[in-house]
C-alpha cells in the first residue's frame, strides 16, 4: 500500500492521523487536526542497529567546551535604515531568517522596500518576493521611494518551488518574501496560510537560507487581537520577530524587537510616515513635549522604549456617564491596567471617577505597555476630574502604582529624568519625590480644589 505524502497532525495532543477528522480521535478537541508533510521512511525511527538517531548503533559526538568553541564574528548587511538596524542589532545577519509582523497598512511593505532599495544602492545583491500583489503595483509604490528601490528584482509569485528556484538561480544577499502567509507548497492540498502550509513554506526557505546564506526577510499578517498569525513554531523558526506598532490614521510608527537571537529587544525604533515613504524620528521626545499643551487632563510621562527614554503626552477627559456602567476608553494603554488606576485613585487618593466615563490617550499614536505609565494616567484622570491643570504645566512623571496607594520604584529612573530635563522639565514627579498617589496628587494639583467625586 502506498505511503500517504501528507499526514494530520493535532496541535493539541500531537497525535497523527491519515486523513481530517472534525474531533481529534485521541483527545476530543475540535478542530485541532492541521495538514502536514509525512515523515520520509525510516525517518526518525532509529530502529536498525546501524540507523536512526538514538539507535544503539549511533556513533557519539563529542562534547566541546564553551571556552574552546571557535567564534566567527560575520559582518552584518546595513539596510540604511538607521532605526532598523538598531533594533535589529546592528543590521542584517547573512543567512538569518527576520519574521516582520504588523497590521495591513502599517507601512510594512515600504519599510522592506526602502531597505532593499538601500542594499541595492551599496552593491547588495537583492530580491522582493511579493505574492500579494503584481510587479506592477509594486513598482507603483517604489516609484515614490527613489530611484534606488526601482533597481530591486521584484517577483511576483504565490508557488514555493518557484520562489526557492528563484533564490537559489539569483543568489541574493537579502530577501524579502511578502508575505509568507499567501506562499502554498505543492505537496500539501490545504490552502495557503493554514498552519500546515506556513509551517512547511517557513521550514523550506529556512533550510536555503542556511544553506545559501541569504538574509530573509519574512513579512507576516496579524490577527484581530494583533498578535502574528500562524502557527507559534513559526516565531521559533526565525532568528528574530519584530512588531511594527502603529495606527493607519496617526503619524508615527514605533518598531520594537520581539525575539532576537544576535542582539537585545530592549531597543525601539520611531518613525514617521511622508510623503516619500517612512522617515527616522531620532529625536521623538523633542515632537512630543513641543506639542504637549498645559490643559487640564495633560501631562508628560517619561517612559522607557527598551533601553531608549522617551517622553510622550498622556491625555485625559472626564466627563458625567448615564451609562451604566460607564465607558472607559484607553488608546496606546492596556484596558486592564486603566482600570487599577482608576480603584486605587479611588481608594487612596480621594478622585473618585464610578459615575464618569473616563477617555485615556497617549498622544501620537504610541502605545506604552510598561507599569511606569501608571502614575501620569492617576494624574491626567485626577487633573481632568478637577478640571485643575498640573503645576508646573506640562508636568513631567513617572512611577508605578500600588495596590495599597504606594509609588514604586521603575527602571532607569536617572535616565528618565535627565531626558526630561533635556528639555527644559526641571521638575520630575517619581517615587522618591512622591512616596504616595495622595502626595503625588497634592504635589501635581495642590490644595487649590478639593478632591471631587465626577458625579
Amino acid at each position: 500500500m502506498a505511503r500517504p505524502a501528507t499526514i494530520f497532525s493535532c496541535s493539541a495532543c500531537g497525535a497523527q492521523s491519515p486523513k481530517w477528522h472534525g474531533r481529534c480521535p485521541s483527545c476530543g478537541e475540535w478542530n485541532t487536526l492541521v495538514e502536514e508533510r509525512a515523515p520520509a521512511p525510516g525517518a526518525g525511527g532509529g530502529r536498525g542497529r546501524s540507523g536512526g538517531a538514538g539507535g544503539p548503533g549511533a556513533a557519539a559526538g563529542k562534547a566541546v567546551p564553551l571556552r574552546d568553541v571557535r567564534v566567527e564574528r560575520t559582518p552584518r548587511l546595513h539596510t540604511g535604515i538607521g532605526e532598523l538596524d538598531r533594533v535589529l542589532g546592528g543590521g542584517l545577519v547573512p543567512g538569518s531568517l527576520v519574521l516582520l509582523g504588523g497590521s495591513p497598512g502599517i507601512g510594512k511593505s515600504t519599510l522592506t522596500n526602502m531597505a532593499l532599495g538601500h542594499l541595492a544602492a551599496a552593491g547588495r545583491r537583492t530580491l522582493y518576493v511579493s505574492g500579494e500583489e503584481s510587479a506592477a503595483q509594486i513598482r507603483l509604490r517604489a516609484e515614490r521611494l527613489g530611484a534606488h528601490a526601482l533597481e530591486v528584482p521584484v517577483l511576483a509569485e504565490t508557488d514555493l518551488d518557484a520562489v526557492l528556484a528563484t533564490m537559489r538561480a539569483e543568489g541574493p544577499e537579502a530577501c524579502v518574501i511578502d508575505s509568507v502567509q499567501t506562499l502554498h507548497s505543492a505537496a500539501l492540498d490545504s490552502a495557503p496560510g493554514t498552519v500546515g502550509q506556513v509551517r512547511e513554506v517557513a521550514t523550506r526557505i529556512a533550510e536555503v537560507a542556511k544553506r545559501s546564506g541569504t538574509a530573509v526577510l519574512l513579512v507576516g499578517h496579524v490577527t484581530k487581537e494583533g498578535s502574528l498569525a500562524g502557527p507559534r513554531v513559526l516565531e521559533h523558526l526565525v532568528d528574530c520577530v519584530l512588531q511594527f506598532e502603529g495606527e493607519r490614521e496617526r503619524t508615527y510608527r514605533t518598531l520594537r524587537a520581539l525575539k532576537n537571537r544576535f542582539g537585545s529587544t530592549n531597543d525601539v525604533g520611531v518613525f514617521e510616515m511622508a510623503a516619500n515613504g517612512l522617515a527616522e524620528v531620532l529625536d521623538a521626545s523633542a515632537r512630543f513635549v513641543g506639542e504637549a499643551t498645559k490643559a487640564p487632563g495633560s501631562v508628560v510621562l517619561a517612559a522607557m522604549e527598551g533601553s531608549r527614554p522617551l517622553l510622550v503626552e498622556v491625555q485625559a477627559l472626564v466627563s458625567p456617564s448615564e451609562l451604566v456602567p460607564p465607558r472607559r476608553v484607553c488608546n496606546g494603554l492596556d484596558r486592564n491596567r486603566l482600570a487599577l488606576v482608576l480603584a486605587v485613585l479611588g481608594r487612596h487618593a480621594g478622585v473618585g471617577v464610578g459615575a464618569a466615563d473616563v477617555f485615556v490617550n497617549v498622544v501620537g499614536g504610541v502605545r506604552i505597555d510598561e507599569p511606569g505609565a501608571d502614575v501620569a494616567v492617576a494624574l491626567a484622570v485626577a487633573s481632568a476630574a478637577r478640571g485643575v491643570a498640573t503645576s508646573p504645566a506640562p508636568l513631567a512623571c513617572f512611577g508605578e502604582i500600588g495596590l495599597t496607594g504606594e509609588l514604586r520604584s521603575v527602571a532607569h529612573p536617572e535616565r528618565r529624568s535627565a531626558e526630561a530635563e533635556k528639555f527644559g522639565l526641571r521638575q520630575v514627579l517619581s517615587p522618591a519625590t512622591a512616596p504616595t498617589l495622595r502626595a503625588a496628587v497634592k504635589a501635581a494639583l495642590g490644595d487649590r480644589d478639593r478632591p471631587v467625586r465626577a458625579a
